[in-house]
């Protein structure tokens, strides 16, 4: 599905970056361009760059790049389709009806169907649990310390103990067996039909642009399960959600909080602490922590004091870090949960255990240390060993001296000795080593040569690098494109994605003027290249350097891309004749002048 491409073009246009990106971000000019503090990321220093002149933005700290759409996309969570919507509605352009493929009209129309059916059926809970019928579900939820505000605030309901009471006003409002029975809602067998959340206290489950996807009930009485949560559907799948991410994203705090369960999220956000989540009634998984990434740096673990919360801790925390996340705990004690917690101790001192949270890693080592009787000197020296090897985890030289001071400094064991422990298993390949080469530390010792595939890598990304540098040089200096004429062409960007921009920057070049936010729409369907294309316009010049000096940058930088080029054809010349000529054409590099006169 799409707009035609001119739509999209007089919607860019007529929705100025800097004006949108104003409503979000407190901009000051510096320059040609405008700064503030990235939206995507926290940060104290600003790094978040606005272009006028491009119509683009550009965050030198996380990378975040792209043009006036994308923003609305990253910022507020839409889909493409609901971008354009916005800004157009904002500009006061009529949008036209958008262009389906076959299958993608009855995908949208499956969705949009199950998404009204959603919002009716927590409507109808909603509505139940006001009447007398629902008197139960509501007392519990007042019993629990939530207001009425909490309650309309979240959606919260009941499903009454009529077990097909949703599927018979579901089926007057004109929905068929085959529809529901796909949508979670109801479960159709051959021995009967039934709702699938009956007696239950109903929390409806809200994408982050408060759309209902799904739902989680918690029985009242003794029924089993306790919690039961919708099925995964075409809307709900529990490993891309978080409950009360739609609040939480939108709370700008520098960290997330992350919880266990619903009531915890809820008595946690009615306390004031707007940006707490938890996973959907299973177990935290690595696309909740990619999920978490796109909104904080940073999570606090407020997970259950007990035995089962430690382990959900110790299984979230690898996951949370792979993802780049700085994560730390909470110490709950003596209170179970954050809802008890804020009953028991209340928001203020929940506030000052939050400030002082423990270091994921160092929390971890505590763990570790709890199952050793440190009164038993063999069981003490096995601790250190363990507390070693898992020092074993941080690559990064400097980043494991710290850890190991930290532990040392902690656990009141003798600095050199530990460090020394360190590096002893580390070198003969201990338990925790095998998750990195023991070369790491063999060459904290010595220097060592670069592997081959390290080098490999290095010049890899040297050519990439110059070929975005071109790239950028051109955009920003058109009249660089006569000097270039009858040497570089697009075809000499060799990784695909970069010749493709390059020939979108080409064409636009012949056609009268490069408007990089306008390439950009070309990309946008796919995430990753739109994003990786942003860069690539918005590579870093050294305004620094002499006109001297920028002008022999910018002759090595495209006898570079021009020489990267043919050895890439050289590798796949097909005849002699072919190769003769590109080894021809190599060779007279070395004479090649390009003199560009920059004013």
């Amino acid at each position: 599905m799409f707009y035609p491409e001119e739509v999209l073009e007089e919607v860019r246009t007529r929705s100025d970056i800097v004006d949108i990106i104003s409503g979000y971000v407190r901009l000051q000019k510096k320059g040609s361009n405008l700064f503030g503090l990235c939206p995507f990321h926290h940060e104290k220093s600003p790094s978040f760059s606005v272009s006028p002149s491009k119509q683009m933005y550009y965050c030198f700290g996380c990378g975040a790049s792209g043009n006036v759409i994308t923003f609305v996309m990253e910022y507020e969570n839409y889909s493409f389709q609901e971008a354009v919507q916005l800004l157009a509605e904002r500009s006061g352009i009529q949008l036209p009806k958008m262009e389906y493929s076959k299958e993608q009209r009855a995908m949208a129309d499956r969705r949009a169907a199950l998404l009204a059916a959603n919002k009716l059926a927590a409507n109808y809970f909603y509505y139940q649990l006001k009447q007398p019928q629902g008197k139960a579900g509501y007392a519990y939820l007042t019993g629990r310390g939530l207001t009425d505000e909490t309650i309309r605030r979240f959606g919260l309901g009941y499903a009454n103990k009529v077990r097909d009471d949703l599927y018979r006003y579901l089926r007057s409002k004109g929905y068929e067996d085959a529809f529901l029975k796909d949508s979670g809602l109801v479960t159709i067998e051959e021995r009967g039909t039934r709702d699938k959340f009956y007696n239950r206290v109903m929390f409806p489950i809200m994408d982050v642009n408060s759309r209902v996807v799904g739902f989680g009930g918690r029985v009242l009485g003794d029924g089993e399960p306790k919690y039961l949560n919708s099925p995964e559907t075409a809307l709900f799948d529990k490993s891309r959600n978080l409950y009360g991410l739609n609040y939480a994203r939108t709370s700008r705090e520098r960290h997330m909080f992350l919880c266990e369960g619903y009531m915890d999220v809820i008595a946690m956000q009615q306390a004031g602490f707007t940006n707490a989540v938890a996973s959907l009634g299973t177990a935290f998984t690595e696309r909740h922590a990619i999920l978490l990434k796109r909104y904080t740096d940073q999570v606090i673990l407020t997970f259950d004091s007990d035995g089962a919360g430690v382990k959900a801790a110790l299984r979230a925390i690898p996951m949370l870090r792979e993802a780049g996340l700085s994560a730390r705990v909470l110490d709950m004690r003596p209170c179970k949960d954050p809802d008890e917690f804020m009953k028991t101790l209340g928001p203020e001192e929940f506030k000052k255990r939050a400030e002082h949270a423990r270091n994921s890693f160092l929390f971890e080592i505590d763990v570790l240390k709890s199952g050793y009787d440190m009164g038993d000197p063999e069981q003490k020296t096995e601790f250190y060993n363990r507390a070693a090897e898992k020092l074993l985890e941080f690559s990064e030289a400097l980043e494991r001296d710290n850890y190991i001071q930290a532990v040392s400094r902690e656990y009141m064991i003798p600095y050199d000795d530990l460090r020394a422990l360190v590096n002893r298993l580390g070198l003969r390949g201990g338990p925790a080593a095998s998750s990195r080469p023991q070369r790491l530390l063999q060459e904290e010792a010595r220097e060592a040569r670069p592997a081959p595939a390290a080098k490999r890598r290095e010049k890899e990304e040297g050519i990439r690098s110059s070929e975005r540098l071109l790239l950028t040089w051109l955009i920003e200096e058109p009249r660089l494109f006569d000097v270039i004429h009858g040497i570089i062409g697009p075809e000499d960007f060799v990784k695909p994605l970069y010749r493709a921009a390059a020939e979108a920057v080409f064409e636009a070049r012949e056609a009268g003027e490069v408007k990089p936010a306008a390439i950009l729409n070309r990309f946008i369907d796919d995430e990753g290249s739109y994003k990786e294309v942003a860069a690539l316009f918005n590579a870093s010049l050294d305004e620094s350097l002499t006109n001297e000096e920028q002008k022999k940058a910018f002759s090595e930088t495209v006898r570079r891309v021009k020489k990267n080029s043919l050895e890439h054809q050289i590798r796949r010349a097909k005849g002699i004749d072919e190769l003769q000529r590109l080894i021809k054409e190599q060779a007279g590099l070395a004479n090649l002048h390009i003199s560009p006169e920059r004013g």
